[in-house]
């Protein structure tokens, strides 16, 4: 997208837009389920772990005070199995950041400051809030934010109608796309290509926008590069040793009960994934996790026997 025409186009009916932070983590939805905390993914899964945390980190009183919203949220930091990230200073393992509240049934959200104040009433983690700007300054603003986000690996920034009548819009860093393609492409089998060229392709149009210098155009083309080819280099390397493309990640869970259900979940999700033994940390047990990514392995072995892409 290109800032400017697509905030006076996708915002028209409004005269000012807020600007959030975009968590770089996995996102779920809490409700309260036989007297529990329960945390739903995107695709309507119930995951063990996620409920375990959630359980942890969330004030129940707002279930049982509010049973007809539904808590939207960011689950980040790096004991997280799906997109575990170590950028966030404040999260040593997970948290459980709040960016939405929506009615049952409807999906109607809940307009953003009342959203924020009623999360901040029950001490809820929030995103970030840069603040509210008319559409005219936005897209400078929005700009200025994302270069300071960029320098710190975090992801971007979601624009909302204050009211929520309209459709967030998410706007990511450089860095953060980039990011994203380095861990795609070490999997570059198993990842989407709609995933792959929509983020390459918002590269082209940021620096369009951004008029950047000849100097930040090549540092940029570099980088973007690199993010493609050095991973996906280094996968074939590994696999020509004779070792499998893995994902490691790690979870720290309270209960080994998680841990078992954690496993069972996993394997009904398809994931063919290697748990080490759980190790003792505290009042916690940490175990690591390496996710087997079985196309790109598959393919990255029928090329060494001499196949055609």
């Amino acid at each position: 997208m290109l800032l400017e025409p697509s905030i006076n186009t996708h915002f028209s009916e409004t005269d000012t837009v807020c600007v959030e932070e975009k968590m770089n983590g996995f996102n779920v939805r809490a409700i309260l389920f036989d007297g529990k905390i329960t945390a739903i993914t995107r695709g309507g899964y119930v995951c063990p772990y996620s409920t375990e945390k959630a359980g942890q980190l969330l004030n129940i009183d707002f279930f049982n005070d509010h049973p007809e919203l539904v808590l939207h949220g960011e689950m980040v930091g790096p004991d997280n199995p799906y997109v575990p990230k170590k950028i966030y200073d404040d999260v040593d393992s997970i948290d459980f950041y709040v960016f939405d509240m929506r009615y049952k049934g409807s999906g109607e959200p809940l307009p953003v400051y009342e959203r924020r104040k009623l999360a901040e009433e029950y001490g809820f983690t929030q995103t970030r809030l840069f603040g509210e700007f008319t559409k005219k300054e936005a897209p400078e603003k929005i700009r200025a934010i994302i270069t300071e986000l960029g320098k710190i690996e975090h992801e971007g920034v979601v624009i909302k109608d204050p009211d929520m009548n309209i459709p967030p819009v998410k706007y990511t860093c450089s860095q953060s796309n980039c990011a994203d393609l380095r861990h795609a492409f070490r999997f570059y089998n198993d990842v989407g290509r709609d995933y792959l060229f929509s983020r390459v392709v918002r590269e082209g149009f940021q620096a369009f926008e951004w008029k950047e210098s000849e100097e930040d155009l090549k540092t940029r083309c570099l980088q973007l590069g690199e993010s493609i080819l050095y991973p996906m280099i280094d996968a074939i390397g590994e696999m020509e040793k004779g070792e499998r493309v893995a994902e490691e990640v790690q979870i720290r869970v309270s209960s080994l009960d998680t841990l078992f259900k954690f496993k069972e979940y996993l394997r009904r999700q398809g994931v063919e994934a290697i748990f080490d033994e759980p190790e003792k940390v505290g009042d916690e047990f940490l175990i690591k996790i390496r996710k087997l990514n079985k196309s790109t392995n598959d393919k990255t072995l029928s090329m060494f026997k001499g196949e055609l892409w």
